[in-house]
């Protein structure tokens, strides 16, 4: 297959996913960019270079997120205007900034891709709920590849759904399902760890979540500005470190009166084998030599639906506890 070739196959394949997952936009313009990409247009030049790119680094969503950026910083008027709209004749517009602009694409697509989708918080929070409730301690979270950390606040969201609510009924970030468990919860420590985290109370890292964000799916941008908002009044500290070394320091911390709950959303498949195996040879075998601890994750489990999973130390509980969409709906509650 040639170069051309496999890039237009990635961005037809991401094409399908934006369908699948509700940016009728985005799939557009994806499906047009790979006709382009086979013509030697713009969008050629762009990416030419990037046909080995693992699929897993979303090279089709580092394009389009370097391109949405343009029209966030004001240079893509036009294009602006189109996004706004969501309108599906978006493509001479968006041609035309891949035209104008290949210099500061071609630097954009070294950018890795940071959504810090807010709304997975709804899938994981029966996790945390269920370990408060076990335990009874307050708990010490911890979040692998956190981005700007937004979801490390998730007890500061509310939550409700099918007569149930929990959560702050003032909070800005308004989620659409409550899982069937409930209790209070106590947070002693927020912390986490990305080789590139953002401080979402900056405008830089402001414009960077934004600029992934898929300008037809509006209540992604809602959370997202919600999310920001909490941000600024609920503080939560991200290293820049990569999760192996993080983690292993953090397990090597006394527990103290409190439970540790490591978790992370969509974040395995951007690690190298190497280090997704060690992070789970840590966290394993922290939680067999009797460490207070869980382990909640919502990573790939089929094409349409990301699990939830959680693993408790020392009560030796495992189990897979709810199914999500992979921006965090719908979420399909399935508990220990």
């Amino acid at each position: 297959m040639s170069a051309k070739a496999k890039i237009a196959a990635a961005l037809r394949w991401q094409a399908g996913a934006c369908e699948q997952l509700g940016s009728p936009l985005y799939a557009h313009l994806l499906a047009r960019a790979a006709e382009d990409v086979e013509a030697g247009g713009p969008c050629w030049t762009v990416l030419a270079g990037h046909e080995h790119d693992d699929r897993q680094s979303m090279p089709a969503l580092r394009f389009m997120g370097a391109v949405h950026r343009l029209s966030l910083e004001g240079r893509t008027p036009k294009l602006a205007e189109a996004y706004a709209r969501g309108r599906p004749d978006a493509w001479p517009a968006f041609r035309a900034a891949v035209a104008e602009h290949v210099d500061d694409l071609r630097a954009g697509m070294n950018r890795g891709v940071q959504t810090n989708e807010v709304a997975r918080s709804a899938a994981l929070l029966g996790g945390f709920l269920l370990v408060a409730r076990t335990t009874g301690l307050p708990l010490r979270v911890l979040e692998l590849g956190a981005s700007a950390g937004l979801n490390l606040r998730w007890d500061a969201f509310r939550y409700e759904g099918e007569g149930r609510a929990w959560g702050d009924p003032a909070s800005p970030v308004r989620l659409d399902y409550a899982p069937p468990v409930d209790g209070a919860v106590t947070v002693v420590q927020r912390r986490g760890c990305d080789l590139n985290p953002l401080d979402p109370t900056t405008e830089e890292g402001r414009l960077t979540l934004l600029s992934y964000l898929w300008p037809d799916m509006h209540w992604r941008w809602e959370l997202m500005r919600g999310a920001l908002n909490t941000a600024a009044r609920v503080p939560a500290t991200v290293d820049r470190a990569d999760a192996g070394d993080w983690l292993a320091a953090r397990l090597a911390e006394p527990d103290g009166d409190r439970v540790t709950v490591i978790f992370h959303s969509i974040v395995m498949q951007y690690l190298p084998e190497a280090e997704r195996e060690r992070v789970e040879a840590l966290i394993r075998g922290a939680g067999e030599r009797g460490a207070r601890m869980a382990w909640l994750r919502m990573e790939p489990d089929t094409a349409e639906r990301a699990g939830v999973w959680l693993d408790l130390w020392p009560e030796g509980r495992h189990a897979r506890i709810a199914r999500a969409g992979y921006h965090g709906r719908p979420v399909e509650w399935e508990g220990w």
